[in-house]
């Protein structure tokens, strides 16, 4: 892999390739932007096949970090850590701290929070050898559990959706089709079951399908068919890459807009597809950005719920502003949410040149 030509064509500023002997830890921390502030993103546990795979999924996720930031109206870059392994099996302190001082040597670049394979604890683990850690519990000090916040801001994100696509002020008596009812979903199903919509669901583990029946009155389908059904809105809130050639012709949906991160399995062509199916699609950086808004109030040591709520419920307005964006250019939403994100890029990065020039 020609990492420096990966780095160029994306604009990733730093790749820090960490090796601690003693503990076996293999780990690559992307920084792609810091022109809004520290690099912020999640340390992801996960075998891959070889240590190439490693490299583009930390450059992938840590670009995709600084155009969630940037949207969100956060003053952070983005970055990203992998550490090469089986979180089921390969994970312990001693590695977590060795990691954690890799993070401590790049003097807040870079702040880590939870990610794939990753908990509280093992985010515990890294806060022993560096401060530049987000996402810890209430207890100790952190903004606590994040899918609240991701949910809520998903919630918007289908209000506003609904609104630009339909007119409708409200989701009383609309279809929403919900792929994945975890700890995400199923606090989505309930603001969406409160503000009176209908509900489908479908999730792999069967137990969390039945919550969601039984507290909701939703209506459970199998994993392959929620994607034929019937519904106004579909929310997928579990796997990425789950709009693809083999769905999009199935989808009989108005919108998509879910909490899941990389929804599209090509995130140009298949933008164009469901452009041309008629079919509004939110752009999941955006609509899913309730989680990193929450750590981001405790990264500036300003955490109030109240806050924190309030611009989470942003999220509504800055949809809107993306599909002004994606109808007046006549370019897909996707492509209007990069926009959206760079132009707010730009000005900070055009300020810190007219500063330095002085």
């Amino acid at each position: 892999m020609k990492v420096f030509d990966h780095m160029t064509e994306y604009g990733h500023e730093q790749v820090v390739l960490c090796h601690d002997k003693q503990t076996g830890l293999r780990a690559v921390i992307a920084i792609h932007n810091t022109v809004l502030g520290p690099a912020l993103g999640g340390c992801r546990v996960w075998p891959y096949a070889s240590e190439d795979e490693a490299i583009r999924d930390a450059l992938r996720l840590s670009r995709g970090m600084t155009y969630k930031n940037a949207a969100a109206g956060l003053n952070l870059g983005g970055g990203k850590a992998v550490i090469i392994g089986d979180p089921n099996k390969d994970k312990t302190e001693a590695k977590f701290r060795a990691f954690g001082q890799f993070v401590q040597s790049l003097g807040g670049r870079y702040i880590t929070a939870e990610d794939v394979g990753t908990t509280v604890e093992d985010m515990q683990n890294i806060k022993m050898e560096t401060n530049f850690v987000a996402g810890l519990p209430k207890m100790f000090g952190g903004s606590g559990d994040p899918s609240p916040f991701t949910a809520l801001g998903t919630f918007e994100g289908i209000k506003s959706s609904v609104r630009f696509k339909t007119g409708a002020e409200d989701l009383k008596n609309l279809t929403v089709a919900i792929q994945g009812v975890g700890h995400v979903g199923y606090f989505l199903a309930r603001l969406l079951h409160e503000a009176g919509a209908k509900l489908i669901v479908s999730d792999i583990y069967e137990d969390k399908v039945m919550r969601v029946v039984k507290e909701f009155g939703a209506r459970a389908v199998s994993g392959d068919e929620i994607y034929g059904v019937e519904a106004d809105v579909f929310a997928p809130c579990a796997l990425g890459a789950v709009v693809n050639d083999e769905t999009i012709p199935r989808m009989k949906y108005k919108i998509i807009a879910g909490a899941a991160n990389n929804q599209l399995l090509d995130e140009n062509r298949h933008a164009q597809k469901l452009l041309e199916k008629g079919i509004l699609y939110a752009p999941d950086y955006i609509i899913n950005a309730g989680g990193v808004i929450n750590v981001y109030f405790e990264v500036i040591n300003e955490y109030n719920e109240e806050r924190v709520t309030s611009k989470v419920k942003n999220i509504y307005t800055i949809l809107q502003e993306v599909y002004k964006i994606s109808a007046e250019e006549e370019i897909t939403t996707a492509q209007a949410a990069s926009r959206f994100a760079e132009r707010r890029i730009d000005e900070i990065a055009g300020i810190h040149q007219k500063y330095f020039k002085q």
